[in-house]
């Protein structure tokens, strides 16, 4: 039977009744005992639909309804549940009660009149369309409720449910109740139906009603309590379940579980479902404007809002949403707060910056004070309502200013007086700032280039350090320092002037010895100014180097007060005169800041030209503009690969005007065509004057190129590069032109023209325009000079005066040439060679003359007074300046005292002449120097005391003039005389060469020569210019072939009737500079340059056959007559620049360029006697004055020639063109000497076909030296050798002091090399080898490796990478050019860079942070060409690319963000230099040194 009824799919309904003490309030009190709320909970859990409020007192009518239906029960309905075991089970609930009439309040009157406990005790209920009950309102109402009536009107009780209520009843005895359920109890139990003891209203029980009410159920049979709580809906269905468990036996016997039990699962029910509400409200609620309805219908689908409102109903939702609102309200409310008082501070900057203002006001008066700044409204908003909170602008997002009622609040006080005592602050560390400044400045103790360690003792203001940090109060000193050190750095330089004499009684022509340099140092040592550099002793010794090398080579740029030369102001006022004569130096440049344009030739055949083109446009931004020296340029190229002679090759076009042209040879054929094409060229202009001179005034630049497709110029179509080098270089010297450096293997990168190459010929290009154009005044040369002396004797000027200036003084330039300058006397030189010249028109003594009046500087004089025809000079010097004074006093020594001279001092205004005791001092050794040397001496005043034209005339030069007029004929034929005696005593000396002067060409220096004139025209060389159309090439492969320029010279010889000289064991070339005199009609002109050079089998020389090794592209090494020295550039203390002379002049007047003692020995006596002539030898003015000369002692005391002590190791010669050997001089200046002598030596590598050995290795090595691709495996990408060395640096040595920069013992690292040679197990360990023996084993292998660890072909990527100005753009392309590295060199170089990290990591310890592993590694990682100026320049590039590697070694290559520091921006400073170690490290067969080193490298 008991699997029948669970087999069937009908549930079992169950009939229950809820009976308990009812009646009147005298019966059961004020409320009831929680029958209804306890059926009510039943049926209809949900929290929405549960009333607490069901009364028993009804009208009559209420009563008579349907669903009271006179009947003194109520039906509440049909519930569901599922059972335990999972069956489900129907319950009707009826509740037993008693209506009371609202009228008379006794119970109604129903059909059955028994009382109520034998009523509810009735088994069968009946009542036809009775409806089911919901709560007091539907009564009347029914039809707005669910009208659904109780089946089949009666129902037969199942089982009893007895309500007791154990709270405390208002106006209700605990024991009258109980015996009213006693009494109720013993009726039910009649009945025989189950019946469950409901205790109600548990909580709010009382525990000892809760005690009686299980005492009395317990003297009862089965009679089975369950406390319950209809409120809490605790209990309530296990009631009723109970109840139907006792009327079902089949169901089992029922749990009971306890009321607090219970209660405690109920909460956590409630509890959750309140924290996924909450969540759910958090998740859809985000703005504090949002509205219950509209949010309540978004959750109707949602569980969490069901389950909530299941439990605790819609009322309590609606509140926690209303809760979360103002949160988020409040929320907003505080971030706005947050906001306006961020802001705060900031208005407060602006609007009340002062401190007088508002240092003793009040808060409510600053306010007022705020209110009346005129950008107050900009900062703050006054708002209709308050407070601030309330008023919809918490809302208005786009208005960010203050409310003003904000300010009332104690924050926005709080943060005044945070604003006042910033500003209280901040005065008093100004007050301290400029406290320390002062004393700073007053202090005899703080010096230029003091350390702060050394002046903070002198310096005890502790208030310094208590109101500045310390990084803020060394700024300040460093300031200082920077100021005082360029004060006393200009100061010296001024002192350098005054001593001018002194340098050129020296004749520092060349890199000065450690003589000289002790006695210049002896002389000023006394000077305050030089002791005022004593601890800057690096960069006094560099000014005196950079004057040295002002006073040897004068120009613009060298000039101390470049850019202010008085040569380029000269070039402003005379082309603000004249300016189609003489244009300015902007004048070339396009208008609207377009940048200058260059066309430049290309010439070459079989499709050289084509590619030249194409590799420089690729150098070229994408508009073809081009930078060279900070200036941009715009390159307009033509290539031209066929017959010069058509059209469309044709050098000019109408919108084409070359400016220079490149010619590339790769082969004979190729070079042959140069030649022709050039001399075809020439043809075809010779008859076009107007492009005659232009053409002669054209730049050539030769170049030896490689073929397409070949990538060095090791082998080029089976001619030796040799050989073609060699026959380029005659061609250029016969051509007049400049040869630039093939490119090296490896250093091109696959290019055939680099940088410096474009660079260096770009320069050549500009330097001629700007010598034709408004550049530095050029000096005729001397050929010239003495040429327009003879055949042309001023054919536009009678006489030529000289107007020197001092640069650097601070008069009024315009207006002391303005009398000069005046339109009715003055027009423009014609001549293009006669630079900053003008004709003046004079009437001197009654005749009518003019006069060329070239206005000078100083320096530029300097080579006037022994080669230039000069008939006077006007010297010009400042009246409150001794440099100026001292300057002229050094021209005038070497001016011969027959050349009339006017001195002028100038003065700034008439009050400085009469009360400056310095400029009355100046004026009178002025006119003192005047009577001593017969010199005619005047003052004028050019300054603000002047007036514009000046106050004086050029009458004030009358007199001068005429004196200049009365001696032209004595000078000139002095002139005349000197050129004669010495041009015939040079062709003495060499008849049969015809090269009188023979100076050796240097092809390697970019300053080697002063170009006078620039570019000679092609067709000045009588052999050349006449008859180069007959010259045929010769053929190279014969066997009887020479050089090119040798069968030239042997052509050219011919037509001269000279025999070509014999030709010597070494190649030197050689060509003269000098004039010489036609043997017919007196006319000067240059002597053709003959050219000597070694035949051979092979049409060049073997290298073995001399003590010196020769790179692969022979370049010839320095003589005797060459001259060197360093000095530091402008721009940067860490570049050297190296000049070498060929042309070597004395200060004396002697030329140097002869080939001994013995010449110029001759060429004296010969002179004199060829003056005896005409009168007795003049005299220098030095010798007339005791003012002048003051340091003549300096001239006997070093012998000529000792200067190129520090040019290199000393030499001598064995024979002439022979080779020479090198000695080395004990003593650490000279070990510094060669530190230097070994940067600029030719450190090219040779491209070998075997991996290049350490000298000091047995060639058999098999390791070291050999390719990184051989000792890698695909399975072990790192070399066994640098893996055991870092591992045991890493392990024992990270906090070695200077670990990688101090040198290991150079045996030790030969020992361990060999010994890992043998053993590739060897221990280090257990060898007990030094920290730095493996340190410098390790970097040997770098430097031993045929290539560099980054690639040659990488490292011009990484140098144009690191130019970008956006970090993280520059970074991120470096990162992407590390992804092309050949795999092996990027792993290694990964395992490098992560050790060097590591060990900068420990830099507090080992003293080597990354940018001092960055300067002792980055040489040996991409070992550059010292050789090179680009080298030497980009040295600081270098170094901080390795830099930006090692401290960014996580970003390039683990991955990770960028670390903070470390900029490397391509503007980053250079390193320092010191005069005579430059700070760039040295390297020695490519392991890096620091200069600290030096020494020893020399040593070994």
């Amino acid at each position: 039977i008991m699997m029948a009824r669970k087999q069937d799919a009908r549930s079992p309904v169950y009939n229950l009744v809820v009976v308990g003490l009812s009646g009147t309030e005298k019966e059961k009190g004020q409320c009831g005992v929680g029958k209804s709320c306890l059926c009510n909970r039943f049926v209809r859990p949900s929290a929405d639909d549960f009333y607490l409020d069901h009364t028993s007192v009804l009208s009559t009518s209420d009563f008579g309804g349907r669903v009271v239906n006179n009947d003194h029960f109520l039906y509440w309905g049909e519930a569901a549940r599922t059972m335990e075991e999972g069956s489900e089970s129907r319950m009707n609930v009826v509740e037993q009660t008693e209506f009371i009439d609202d009228q008379t309040f006794q119970p109604h009157r129903s059909t059955a009149l028994q009382p109520y406990i034998k009523r509810a005790a009735s088994t069968k209920l009946a009542s036809a369309e009775k409806l089911m009950y919901f709560c007091t309102d539907q009564l009347g109402l029914e039809q707005d409720f669910e009208q659904k009536q109780m089946p089949e009107g009666k129902l037969v009780v199942d089982g009893f449910l007895l309500a007791v209520d154990v709270s405390r009843g208002m106006n209700r005895s605990f024991e009258d109740q109980m015996k009213f359920v006693t009494n109720l109890y013993n009726q039910v139990a009649k009945t025989k139906k189950p019946v469950v003891m409901v205790l109600t209203k548990c909580d709010e029980g009382v525990e000892r009603y809760i005690k009686d009410c299980h005492a009395f159920a317990l003297a009862k049979k089965n009679l089975q309590v369950v406390e319950t709580s209809a409120r809490s809906n605790v209990n309530v269905d296990l009631a009723f379940l109970t109840l139907v468990q006792l009327i079902d036996k089949s169901r089992g016997k029922p749990k009971i579980i306890p009321y607090y039990e219970a209660l405690k699962q109920q909460s956590q029910q409630i509890a959750s479902a309140k924290d996924h509400y909450e969540w759910l409200v958090s998740r859809i609620v985000k703005s504090h404007n949002d509205t219950w309805p509209v949010v309540n219908r978004s959750m109707q689908a949602d569980h969490e809002y069901k389950d909530y409102v299941f439990l605790e109903g819609t009322a309590k939702a609606k509140k926690l949403f209303q809760q979360h609102v103002h949160r988020l309200k409040q929320e907003h409310i505080e971030k706005r707060r947050k906001a306006y008082l961020s802001t705060l501070p900031q208005a407060l900057a602006v609007l009340l910056p002062d401190l007088d203002e508002i240092d003793h006001v009040s808060w409510s008066g600053v306010q007022k004070v705020l209110e009346a700044k005129r950008d107050f409204s900009h900062w703050f908003v006054v708002l209709d309502d308050t407070p601030w909170e309330t008023t919809p602008h918490i809302d208005n997002m786009g208005d960010d200013r203050i409310p003003q009622d904000l300010l009332e609040t104690p924050a926005a006080q709080n943060i005044y007086e945070t604003h006042l005592d910033q500003l209280r602050t901040e005065r008093k560390r100004a007050d301290v700032r400029r406290v320390f400044k002062e004393t700073l400045s007053v202090s005899p103790c703080i010096t230029p280039g003091k350390p702060w360690e050394e002046a903070r003792t002198s310096i005890r203001n502790e208030e310094i350090y208590q109101w500045l940090d310390e990084a803020e109060y060394l700024d300040i000193y460093n300031k200082h320092q920077k100021e005082i050190i360029d004060r006393a750095k200009e100061d010296f330089q001024e002192l350098l002037l005054e001593y001018s004499e002194l340098f050129y009684e020296l004749e520092v022509d060349a890199k000065p010895s450690k003589e000289k340099m002790a006695a210049i140092q002896e002389v000023l040592g006394e000077e305050q100014r030089f002791k005022a550099l004593q601890k800057l002793q690096a960069e006094r010794d560099a000014l005196i180097l950079k004057h040295i090398h002002f006073v040897y080579h004068p120009t613009k740029d060298t000039c101390p007060n470049n850019p202010h030369c008085v040569d380029s102001k000269i070039e402003q006022i005379l082309a603000s005169r004249f300016p189609t004569r003489y244009p300015s130096s902007d004048s070339s440049r396009l208008e609207g800041g377009r940048a200058e344009r260059i066309n430049l030739v290309i010439l070459g055949k079989n499709g050289l030209a084509r590619d030249m083109a194409n590799e420089i446009r690729a150098l070229c931004s994408s508009d073809d503009r081009y930078v060279l020296d900070g200036k941009m340029y715009e390159l307009a190229l033509r290539p031209i690969e066929g017959n010069v002679r058509l059209p469309v090759n044709s050098f000019h076009t109408p919108t084409f005007t070359p400016h220079g042209c490149l010619c590339l040879y790769n082969s004979r054929e190729s070079l042959s065509y140069v030649v022709e094409s050039l001399e075809k060229l020439r043809e075809s202009t010779i008859s076009r004057r107007e492009r005659e001179s232009s053409l002669a005034q054209l730049p050539l630049s030769l170049l030896l190129v490689t073929k397409r497709g070949v990538g060095t110029i090791g082998d080029i179509g089976g001619e030796t590069a040799q050989t073609l080098t060699h026959q380029g270089q005659q061609v250029a010297l016969k051509l007049q032109c400049s040869y630039l450096d093939p490119a090296s293997p490896g250093k091109g990168y696959g290019r055939n023209i680099s940088e410096k190459q474009i660079n260096q010929m770009l320069r050549s290009l500009l330097e001629t325009r700007r010598n034709i154009g408004s550049g530095s005044p050029i000096l005729p040369p001397p050929s010239s000079a003495f040429r327009d002396s003879q055949s042309q004797p001023m054919l536009e000027a009678d006489l030529r005066i000289v107007v020197c200036l001092m640069c650097g003084d601070t008069y009024d330039l315009d207006q002391l040439l303005a009398p000069f300058l005046l339109p009715h006397l003055c027009r423009p030189a014609s001549s293009l060679s006669s630079g900053t010249s003008v004709i003046l028109d004079l009437n001197i003594g009654g005749q009518r003359q003019n006069v060329e009046l070239s206005l000078l500087s100083f320096h530029s004089s300097f080579s006037l007074r022994k080669t230039g025809l000069v008939h006077g000079y006007i010297a010009v010097y400042s009246a409150r300046r001794k440099a100026s004074m001292e300057t002229m006093c050094a021209f005038l020594c070497e001016v011969q005292d027959i050349i009339p001279v006017q001195l002028l001092a100038v003065a700034e205004s008439q009050m400085e002449l009469s009360d400056s005791d310095s400029a009355k001092e100046q004026v009178s050794q002025g006119e003192e120097l005047a009577c001593e040397i017969n010199a005619r001496f005047n003052t004028v005043i050019c300054g603000h005391g002047g007036v514009v034209g000046g106050l004086h005339k050029i009458d004030l030069f009358q007199s001068f003039f005429k004196e200049v007029l009365e001696k032209r004929t004595v000078v000139e034929a002095t002139h005349m005389y000197d050129n004669v005696a010495e041009a015939c005593t040079n062709e003495s000396i060499s008849p049969r060469c015809g090269s009188p002067s023979p100076v050796n060409i240097l092809m390697d220096s970019e300053e080697d020569i002063d170009p006078s004139p620039p570019y000679p025209s092609i067709r000045e060389s009588g052999g050349l210019g006449s008859h180069l159309g007959n010259f045929k090439m010769p053929d190279l492969d014969s066997s009887e072939r020479f050089s090119v320029i040798s069968e030239l010279s042997v052509f050219e010889s011919k037509l001269n009737n000279k025999v070509p000289p014999q030709v010597k064991p070494k190649p030197v070339r050689k060509v003269n500079l000098s004039p010489y005199m036609d043997q017919q009609g007196g006319t000067n002109r240059p002597l053709p340059q003959t050219v000597s050079w070694a035949p051979g089998t092979d049409g060049g020389y073997d290298p073995s056959d001399y003590a010196e090794p020769m790179d692969a592209v022979s370049k010839p090494r320095t003589t005797e007559e060459e001259n060197i020295y360093s000095v530091p550039h402008d721009s940067t203390q860490g570049k050297i620049i190296t000049i070498r002379n060929a042309n070597k002049g004395h200060a004396n007047g002697s030329s140097a360029g002869n080939g001994s003692d013995s010449e110029a020995d001759s060429s004296s006596l010969e002179r004199r006697r060829k003056m005896s002539a005409i009168a007795v030898k003049p005299r220098l003015y030095r010798d007339r004055s005791k003012r002048l000369g003051k340091f003549s002692s300096f001239r006997t005391s070093f012998s000529l020639g000792s200067d190129d002590e520090m040019g290199g190791p000393p030499r001598t010669g064995q024979d002439e063109g022979g080779p020479q050997k090198e000695s080395i001089e004990e003593g650490e200046d000279h070990k510094k000497i060669n530190i230097l002598w070994s940067l600029r030596r030719n450190t090219k590598k040779q491209t070998r076909s075997k991996p290049r050995h350490s000298s000091s290795k047995p060639p058999e090595s098999n390791y070291f030296g050999m390719q990184l691709s051989t000792v890698v495996t695909p399975e072990r990408q790192i070399p066994v050798f640098i893996e055991k060395c870092i591992r045991f640096i890493e392990t024992t040595g990270l906090s070695t002091e200077g670990i990688y920069r101090v040198s290991g013992n150079k045996a030790e690292i030969e020992s361990m090399q060999r010994q890992f040679e043998q053993d590739h197990n060897l221990d280090l360990v257990e060898k007990d080898f030094t920290i730095n023996t493996v340190a410098g084993a390790m970097k040997a292998f770098f430097s031993e490796l045929p290539d560099p660890l980054v690639p040659y072909s990488m490292q011009t990527e990484l140098v144009e990478a690191f130019k970008i100005n956006d970090r993280e753009q520059r970074f991120q392309t470096m990162k992407d050019i590390l992804r092309h590295f050949p795999r092996e060199n990027y792993d290694l170089f990964k395992y490098v860079i992560s050790h060097l990290n590591k060990v900068s990591q420990n830099s507090k310890l080992n003293l080597m942070t990354s940018e001092n592993l960055s300067i002792c590694f980055w040489p040996t990682l991409m070992r550059p060409d010292f050789t090179t100026m680009d080298a030497l320049t980009a040295t600081r590039t270098y170094q901080t690319i390795i830099e930006s590697f090692i401290h960014q070694c996580s970003f390039f290559f683990y991955n990770q963000p960028l670390a903070d520091g470390l900029t490397g921006s391509p503007n980053s400073t250079l390193l320092r230099c010191s005069s005579l170690t430059p700070p760039f490290l040295l390297t020695s067969g490519g392991v890096a040194y620091l200069p600290a080193e030096a020494p020893r490298l020399v040593a070994r």
